[in-house]
């Protein structure tokens, strides 16, 4: 049986990551046509021939710089729609950042569940499949929806930049909260097998009530190691100055972190400029438009996540496993 024709598309907010991937994929990226309308109304189509084919569509949901998140993903939803129209055989929205993936379970009176509500309306449009990088609660998001779900994570990225710049330095991999534990175990399992010797470990606590962040408890041993502390993503920036303190606290040499999503909402250039976090080492998932402070920006490490990206396309295209991208 012939293998479908493969059409690789990126929304305008999602252009240059889309660019990358292309060129990673040694694929040209598919023409698509997005008008805006004098009332705020918009529509998307494609303009390549996308019967009976296998389309990818970029478009991450991260709010700004000139698309909210809601825009983004009403956006995504309706050109998904708009390809299932026009005859696509499969459609995956290949979304790095996913909206609304924090708002998993319920922790007030009748809360909304938001996750499971996204899920619906990519449900809804006839999406086969949802691929996002570092979602804040892989099993969340994967019994959220009834469609295929592939949890990108970036550990092989972040295992490949230690390599190239750690590999002879003592480390020790930090959890922020007991929420991370298995993602920074993840990281530390992977960087042992990379590297061939230990890596410690260590825990920061934190509890988070009313957007009050409370806790000063450390666990682990982290003496004279880089301590590295790995979270999903990085907004104010304060979870990650606590967990950067205490492992200065409890011996660490130098402290970095790996950050899949860089927010960095308001306040956050100032608590990265603090001499608490030597370096900080995020993808290019979410640009980090937001940030302009010198002292922070001198700090940043952009690691690009295309490659990652145009690997799981082309083995999920090729209908391979994904388990070498630690995939299960």
């Amino acid at each position: 049986m012939a293998q479908r024709p493969i059409r690789l598309f990126a929304l305008e907010a999602s252009a240059a990551l889309g660019e990358a991937v292309a060129a990673a994929l040694r694929q040209p990226l598919a023409a698509h046509e997005e008008r805006e309308f004098e009332d705020g109304e918009h529509k998307a189509r494609p303009l390549d021939d996308v019967s009976g084919a296998d389309v990818y569509v970029m478009q991450s949901t991260h709010g700004g710089p000139l698309q909210s998140a809601n825009d983004k993903l009403c956006r995504l939803l309706f050109f998904i729609g708009a390809l299932k129209d026009a005859g696509a055989a499969r459609v995956t929205a290949v979304t790095p950042y996913l909206c609304y993936a924090r708002k998993d379970r319920r922790t007030k009176p009748n809360d909304p569940v938001t996750t499971r509500y996204v899920a619906g309306l990519f449900e809804s449009v006839g999406t086969d499949c949802v691929v996002t990088l570092e979602v804040h609660n892989p099993a969340a998001f994967e019994n959220a929806f009834r469609c295929r779900t592939i949890a990108l994570t970036s550990t092989p990225l972040f295992v490949d930049y230690i390599k190239a710049n750690l590999s002879e330095t003592a480390l020790s991999v930090i959890s922020p909260d007991a929420g991370g534990m298995k993602r920074a175990e993840l990281l530390r399992e992977t960087l042992e097998n990379a590297l061939g010797r230990p890596i410690d470990k260590g825990l920061a606590e934190k509890h988070r009530s009313a957007g009050v962040v409370s806790g000063d408890l450390f666990v682990g041993d982290v003496t004279d190691t880089t301590a590295l502390i790995v979270d999903d993503l990085i907004s104010t920036g304060n979870t990650l100055l606590r967990a950067a303190r205490s492992a200065r606290a409890a011996g660490a040499k130098r402290v970095m972190a790996l950050v899949t999503h860089g927010l960095f909402m308001e306040g956050a250039a100032g608590v990265l400029a603090d001499p608490a976090i030597d370096r900080l080492i995020i993808t290019d998932v979410v640009p980090p438009f937001r940030l302009d402070h010198p002292e922070a920006n001198k700090k940043l490490t952009i690691v690009p996540a295309a490659p990652l990206l145009a690997a799981a396309i082309e083995r999920l295209h090729d209908e391979r496993c994904l388990t070498d991208l630690i995939v299960f």
